[in-house]
């Protein structure tokens, strides 16, 4: 997610340069801004998630031993 965001901002801030829109010019560097937080977000929650799979493994790990 974000990708997407950023991409629309990128071609809006073109837009604007070409036309010599100032207002569309800065609206799409904002939305360009949000999508690149936007991804940053999304990046790290995926991080978080593997974090947290590999967490779970070594508990099970532990477990089984505990277990012995």
């Amino acid at each position: 997610m974000g990708v997407m965001e950023q991409a629309k901002g990128k071609l809006k801030e073109a837009a604007g340069d070409l036309t010599d829109n100032k207002a569309l010019k800065m609206e799409g560097e904002a939305q360009n801004a949000k999508g690149a937080e936007e991804r940053k977000a999304t990046e790290a929650q995926a991080k978080a998630q593997a974090h947290e799979k590999k967490a779970d493994m070594h508990e099970a790990t532990q477990e089984a031993a505990e277990s012995l």
